[in-house]
């Protein structure tokens, strides 16, 4: 995507605006000063003529440290009169053709120079916890810097040998030199503005800066302003902490103190609204670099040194425009270069606002000149808004009490305490504070959604919702709209009535549930009933509840497995039945109970169906074949489904002659349909609610109901008729699928097909009947049992819920009007799932029918009733309050981007279902310009076009939708199989918050970091490929797969000690699993992996990934922040056309 092609909007990319002229206005008026000539900036990238200095002010200068040490934490700030600066210089973001290349003047006041002047050393801890209003110097410093481009700074020596950054690596960016950001720091905002907002620059024309006496209404930003020297003690941005964020290999270089000379760039003392961020200082390359401004045209550099924070600027600023310079490396992404080893992440940086500098043309290699490049480092970092969640809200737990919170994010571990709103680990929201009307609703375009998890399993330190039991009389519930009684319902007349919190109507209490009121007009026994304290709880349902009127029996597991000659071959029966023999000991069961209710049985299938009788009272289990496959029936009624206990022997026998029986079959072909069937079949004779667990190897082409033929085309990809990959090829499955459903038969699908499947098609009535799919292409023993099998016993051990219906009923204002994931609906208000697991969530969008009123707020109820493991009905019941706004502000304060993400990529899979893909991907780039176009616009501060000004809480929205937009289903690569698209698009559907953010955006961990002494895991890193260092391991985990890259310089020692090989080459492509070896590294990274497979829902496959090995390229595609093979835009021109696109609605 070409960015270059704004010039008529403005200047161009990465320009000052003519306002600007030098740094000397007064305030905020912008009127140029006399004597500084109007045509002041050259054409991009060009010298600035007539470029005048201010003279720093007095006495804020600092004395030298002692080499090595951080720099004395003068919090000095300047007196407000004073002209204040950055450190970085202007003008060196401007790209293109020098307008004139006259020298320009410095006057020698402006550069005194501080040996020994670095940032400080990496031992500090980034504490950035700021608070309270900015000083009026620091005031009066935003309104020069507002259209300040900060530039990087070049080293002026040349790098001795022993430069103190810690690893090898040689000057490292200035990621850190975004305003600082924990999370205490923003700065506090009027009721009418949005929450701080993230504004970026894009390189597009600099903004304007806030007009005179408006509050700034971004980040907080650190206030001490220490003679423009790098940043202060406290905000402890270490050397040697940033990844580098150019592929140019580094010089190698030794721990030792910073030296003078080295100067470089920290955090900006204090950056106001539009300031941008520095591009990352140029790395050098070669051997010796030599005198940085050697043989360059222009003025020489001066003899005294500059000022600390006016550091010689690179391209253009002080002197003429170099072209590319041995000192300086190429810039990304060009050829992959892993030369320099990143560090943890960028400390707190929160992308400042409104500025995004380019990097330095000379940083670019020729090809790449006329591109237009934003520093990575400038726009917003998933990694830090996850590293400040967790270390501003990890440690305290999250309490329910308070209507409209907005809870920590997924990815931070915190405590949650239930006081009457149902926990974030249940429900979350896209917004907690939703607007009062439609047309505020409209006006936003932000989607009113809730992921809803209704069985989430909790950490073993909360409890588990407690079960309350009314007797024969049952819950009670409102007469009109029959919710049930929650913490929200209003008790009035002494008690004896309740006014319902959702439709208003007035019920009498019955009395046996009659209570009086205290002083408050709580019942005295409000904290002894779970329903009227707790968020979330369940009640025990009466036989009203049940079908046909009458308590269900316990569930029933039917186990059926393809003996066709593919799964004969490959091992698969054998592997499947020595692990049922000890698995069927593991049956879920209700806490207490001594052993399962579960009842199972067996088939078996190819062509025809066999099934088995294992009543305990027989010697040997018997088989019964049922060839007519087009008229399906169960052959036996007693001794089909068994206790496992009673049954044991019987069924170790029959599992021990399962493989011996087929060991020798010929038969090719197989039947799907049938098999479902027969499943059903015997659930309705035994009257019973249950799960068919099938294993499946191949396209059903057998002559049988629900026969399918191999329709896989590539050619539709990006054509109309792309949506027919998607969708079934023949209406049975579906209508199976409402039988299979209205009988509480919940189908698990595991998969293992060596060619196209169809999982379009087979996977519809899984999908519809709330079960699972699993899928091992290519299955082979010795890779893929571990995880098969590791599947298996989750999936049969988890906790399930069957013959379920929900119904989400909310206040007078909203309804739930849409709905998301595995389940079949008849009507337009319940949620029917067969069976429904601890790992699946419904997704459910609400629009208004009325108006909310700010005071009331608005109301969730999900009332979920199921049929427990040990045949037990019952109703869990979630409540949600959430606030209401009349201000857009509010609502943009109150949004959660991953929540949002969850649902935009659920309605976009939906989606290419009915409309060709390329329309699907254009809705939601348009959807979320217009999210951050209508917050522009009604909620950030007035600023210039050229500004990409992004909400707080969805300035990680750009990175992620391009994730999402570059998925498979939506922009597949050649390599990506039909059956692939169909599988993600149904695992998404069903997918919690947590697991799409990782899925979307993976998590990245340099593995050589870890701590091997600590619990804890390194910190992760950002998804690009110039992130990655030759000389590092790392490990890459998206949910479904762990991909552990080697780089080709790492240690000899680290692959012995991971790998048990003496050298890369020895490396095994085919490992699934890492050797068991005694060593604290082997240990370390074997404990990451398993902490990392307990935490996902299903066992990830692990894949050793050489680098510059084929396999890369696998796993360059989960790098999501460049560029994909596919055609996916990398996260910065991804962020520009965003830009572009709001620029457009704004306009």
């Amino acid at each position: 995507m070409s960015v270059n092609q704004q010039a008529h909007t403005g200047p161009p990319y990465g320009q000052p605006q003519p306002g600007y002229q030098g740094y000397q206005q007064p305030a905020y008026g912008g009127q140029p000063l006399p004597g500084v000539p109007q045509s002041q900036y050259g054409a991009y990238n060009g010298p600035m003529p007539g470029y005048q200095q201010p003279v720093p002010p007095q006495g804020s200068l600092r004395a030298p440290p002692t080499s090595g040490a951080p720099p004395p934490a003068s919090g000095a700030s300047l007196p407000s009169g004073h002209l204040a600066y950055s450190q970085f210089g202007h003008g060196d973001v401007q790209n293109g053709i020098p307008a004139s290349a006259a020298p320009i003047q410095r006057s020698p006041a402006s550069q005194p120079f501080l040996p020994g002047s670095a940032p400080t050393p990496v031992s500090q801890t980034s504490t950035f916890q700021q608070y309270g209003h900015p000083p009026a110097s620091v005031q009066q410093l935003s309104n020069h810097m507002a259209g300040m481009t900060i530039g990087s700074t070049t080293a002026s020596a040349p790098p001795p040998a022993g430069l103190g950054y810690g690893p090898p690596t040689s000057v490292p960016p200035v990621s850190g030199s975004f305003s600082a950001t924990g999370s205490g720091l923003y700065t506090p905002y009027t009721a009418s503005q949005g929450p701080p907002p993230t504004s970026v620059s894009q390189g597009l024309p600099l903004a304007q800066p806030p007009f005179p006496g408006q509050p700034i209404s971004t980040q907080r930003l650190p206030t001490q302003v220490p003679g423009f020297a790098p940043p202060p003690s406290s905000t402890g941005i270490g050397l040697s902490s940033y990844p580098p964020t150019t592929g140019a290999p580094r010089p190698p270089t030794m721990p030792g103190p910073p030296l003078p000379g080295q100067i470089l760039a920290g955090p900006p003392a204090s950056q106001p609204n539009h300031v941008s961020s520095p591009p990352p200082p140029s790395t050098m390359s070669g051997p010796h670099p030599g005198p940085p401004m050697s043989g360059l045209p222009g003025p020489p550099p001066p003899t005294h040194p500059p000022q600390p924070g006016y550091q010689m600027q690179q391209n253009g600023s002080f002197g003429q425009v170099r072209g590319p310079q041995p000192n300086y490396g190429g810039a990304y992404p060009g050829t992959p270069n892993y030369g320099s080893q990143p560090g943890p992440p960028p400390p707190p940086k929160r992308l400042d606002p409104d500025s995004i500098p380019s990097p330095q043309l000379n940083e670019l290699p020729p090809q790449q000149k006329p591109r237009h490049r934003i520093d990575p480092d400038a726009i917003p970092s998933p990694i830090q808004v996850i590293e400040d969640d967790r270390s501003n809200r990890g440690s305290e737990p999250f309490v329910t009490g308070v209507r409209g919170q907005v809870p920590p994010l997924v990815t931070t571990n915190f405590l949650v305490k239930d006081q009457g709103n149902a926990s974030p680990r249940y429900i979350r929201c896209t917004s907690y504070n939703i607007p009062c009307t439609s047309d505020m609703a409209k006006q936003s375009q932000v989607p009113l959604a809730a992921v809803i998890k209704p069985l989430a399993t909790l950490p073993p330190e909360e409890s588990l919702p407690y079960l309350v039991d009314h007797g024969e009389s049952g819950p009670v519930r409102c007469n009109r709209c029959k919710a049930y009684m929650c913490p929200f319902m209003q008790f009035i007349e002494g008690g004896r009535r309740f006014q319902c919190c959702f439709c208003s109507c007035v019920t009498e209490v019955p009395p046996h549930y009659f209570q009086h009121l205290d002083h408050t007009g709580k019942r005295v026994d409000f904290y002894d009933r779970p329903e009227l304290s707790l968020g979330s709880y369940e009640f025990l349902a009466t036989v009203d509840y049940c079908k046909n009127n009458k308590f269900p029996s316990p569930p029933a597991f039917i186990f059926m497995i393809d003996v066709s000659y593919n799964a004969m071959k490959s091992g698969l029966v054998r592997l499947i039945c020595e692990e049922l023999k000890s698995l069927l000991d593991y049956l879920p069961r209700e806490g207490n109970m001594e052993e399962s209710a579960i009842r199972v049985g067996f088939v078996t299938y190819n062509k025809v169906l066999h099934f088995y009788n294992v009543k305990s009272s027989l010697a040997q289990p018997q088989m019964m074949v049922v060839s007519d496959v087009a008229d399906m029936f169960v052959p036996l009624l007693d001794g089909f489904l068994v206790n496992v206990n009673e049954s044991r022997t019987v069924i170790a026998s029959l599992l021990d002659q399962i493989p011996e029986m087929f060991a020798d079959t010929r038969e090719t072909e197989t039947v799907f349909a049938p098999v479902i069937q027969a499943g059903l079949e015997a659930l309705k004779a035994a009257e019973c609610a249950g799960k068919l667990f099938i294993f499946h190897t191949s396209l059903p082409i057998a002559e049988a109901p629900g026969k399918l033929k191999n329709r896989d085309d590539k050619k539709l990809v990006n054509t109309d008729k792309e949506k027919t990959l998607f969708q079934p090829q023949t209406s049975f499955y579906n209508n199976l699928a409402k039988d299979c459903v209205a009988q509480g038969c919940c189908v698990d699908l595991f998969l293992f097909p060596n060619q196209y499947l169809d999982v379009a098609t087979l996977g519809v009535v899984t999908y519809q009947t709330g079960g699972s799919i699993y899928k091992y292409a290519y299955f082979q023993l010795e890779t893929d049992q571990d995880r098969f099998l590791n599947d298996l016993r989750r999936d049969v051990q988890k906790e399930v819920g069957f013959d379920a219906v929900m119904r989400v009923r909310t206040s007078t204002g909203i309804r739930a009007t849409d709905f998301f994931g595995a389940f079949y609906m008849s009507n337009t208000t319940d949620v029917e799932m067969a069976g429904l697991d601890c790992d699946k969530t419904i997704t459910v969008e609400f629009k208004h029918d009325d108006k909310l009123s700010e005071d009331s707020g608005a109301l969730l109820q999900c009332a979920l009733l199921y049929t427990s493991c040990a045949g037990q009905r019952r109703l869990r019941i979630h409540n949600l309050s959430l606030n209401c706004c009349t201000q857009l502000a509010d609502l943009y304060r109150n949004c959660e981007t991953d929540t949002l993400i969850n649902y935009l990529a659920k309605y976009a899979y939906r989606g290419v279902l009915s409309s060709p893909v390329k329309t699907v991907r254009d809705a939601l780039i348009n959807q979320c310009a217009q999210i951050l176009a209508c917050y522009r616009k009604n909620c950030a501060s007035p600023s210039s076009a050229g500004q990409l000004i992004l909400p707080e809480c969805m300035k990680l929205l750009p990175v992620y939708l391009n994730c999402v937009l570059k998925s498979d289903v939506l922009q597949p690569g050649p390599e990506v199989t039909t059956d692939d698209r169909a599988y993600i698009r149904q695992l998404v559907t069903s997918m919690d918050v947590a697991e799409t953010n990782v899925f979307f955006y993976p998590r990245l961990l340099p593995l050589t970091k870890a701590d091997v002494d600590s619990d804890s895991l390194p910190a992760a890193i950002r998804n690009s490929e110039e992130r990655l260092s030759k000389g590092d391991i790392y490990l890459l985990e998206n949910g479904l797969n762990i991909f552990v890259w080697v780089g080709v310089n790492v240690q000899q020692g680290l692959i012995q000690n991971l790998f048990g090989v003496s050298s890369f080459s020895q490396i095994s492509n085919a490992l699934s699993t890492l050797p068991v070896l005694e060593n604290p590294f082997s240990k370390k990274v074997r404990s990451i992996i398993d902490m990392l497979q307990v935490q996902r829902s299903r066992y990830m496959k692990l894949i050793i990934v050489k680098q510059e090995d084929k396999l890369e390229m696998l796993f360059k595609h989960f790098l999501v922040e460049d560029k994909s093979l596919s055609g996916g835009a990398s996260y910065v021109d991804f962020l520009c056309h965003m830009h572009k696109e709001i620029r457009q609605l704004l306009s």
